[in-house]
């Protein structure tokens, strides 16, 4: 198979190129990637520096946007796609809150392109990475989120991602294009950005830096380790329905609070470096998600328990403190230190 994978230099993109590559040595997998911020282009150099192997599969790396139609055709023709696997985003709420018009730019109109560029090239799947946040916030005792929950966006990010799912099924129902949508719950694991939630815990905690929480830690997240999500979007890629869309979680519910206690305890830091801020403008205050319908349409089930995946995690950290390093300098830790001095 031969696939074009967008924003494969981010988080979850580079941990599905690795999964694929390693369970898929014969697939042909393309990566644009535009290398935002958040894009790190030597999280995959190794491959760049063996591209092919020994079954005949192949990874490209190509710096392209996904809002330009020349770029993405050339891509889709020249190594002739069979597949496209959309990552690229900008997912960062706190950043769609101080300005959402790059959200818009590339969450939508970007992937209202690559669906142009893959109907007229007539691709044969095409898989849009969504989010929970589509589906708004659960008050505590409702149940979790199903495929059929209403969409309620309660950010300029997860607007942008809900508006981008609807022109995924604009395009299934106007064009025949087949295509499908996954829905994940917060992701987390090697090579994530530090301005989410783990990353960033760790990173203060390592430095004995206070940990910034919002209001009271009592908003509720179904943390999922990605390469389970990185399975499920598989499973989707080969297995979905066409039309449809699939709510992947992790079943591991945890009140943000209760998450960063326990992160530190792993790190055998005191409680007493959390300090709490001013509460995020339109902060959602849980998720959960019921992947019931991946399960009996997919055979999807989370593999890692939290537990297990953040030891792996925080192991991973630790034995990667240069890659942190770098990734925090600049632009990001710019953002960060203003947004939470704000919230002080």
């Amino acid at each position: 198979m031969r696939i074009l994978v967008t924003g494969g230099c981010g988080f979850i993109g580079t941990n599905f190129i690795l999964l694929m590559r390693e369970k898929h040595p014969d697939w042909y997998l393309v990566n644009l990637d535009l290398l935002t911020y958040a894009g790190n282009r030597h999280n995959l150099a190794h491959l760049e520096a063996s591209p092919k192997t020994g079954q005949g599969g192949t990874y490209v790396f190509a710096q392209e946007d996904i809002c330009d139609p020349e770029g993405v055709t050339s891509l889709l023709r020249d190594h002739r796609i069979d597949a496209v696997v959309n990552f690229a985003a900008e997912s960062h709420v706190d950043r769609s809150i101080n300005d959402p018009s790059p959200f818009v730019t590339t969450n939508v109109q970007g992937t209202q392109n690559l669906l142009e560029c893959a109907r007229r090239h007539k691709v044969q799947r095409f898989v849009q990475v969504s989010t929970d946040e589509v589906y708004g916030s659960l008050e505590s005792d409702a149940p979790a989120f199903t495929e059929e929950t209403p969409l309620a966006p309660n950010s300029p990010y997860s607007a942008s991602k809900a508006g981008a799912d609807l022109l995924v099924r604009a395009y299934v129902e106007t064009y025949g294009l087949d295509a499908v949508i996954t829905r994940c719950s917060n992701n987390y694991g090697p090579y994530q950005f530090p301005e989410k939630l783990i990353p960033l815990m760790f990173s203060k905690a390592m430095r004995d830096e206070p940990l910034p929480i919002y209001g009271d830690g009592s908003n509720v997240r179904d943390w999922i380790y990605v390469d389970d999500h990185c399975r499920g979007v598989e499973l989707a890629l080969l297995q979905g329905q066409k039309g449809k869309a699939y709510n992947f979680g992790g079943q591991a519910e945890l009140p943000n609070i209760e998450l960063v206690q326990t992160l530190l305890d792993q790190l055998s830091k005191p409680h007493s470096l959390i300090t709490y801020v001013k509460d995020r403008p339109g902060h959602d205050r849980r998720y959960a998600m019921d992947f019931s319908l991946a399960a009996r349409e997919l055979g999807f089930a989370p593999q890692v328990t939290f537990e297990q995946g953040l030891q792996r995690t925080l192991n991973w950290y630790r034995n990667n403190t240069s890659w942190l390093e770098k990734v925090q300098s600049g632009e990001y830790r710019d953002f960060m230190n203003q947004w939470y001095g704000e919230r002080q």
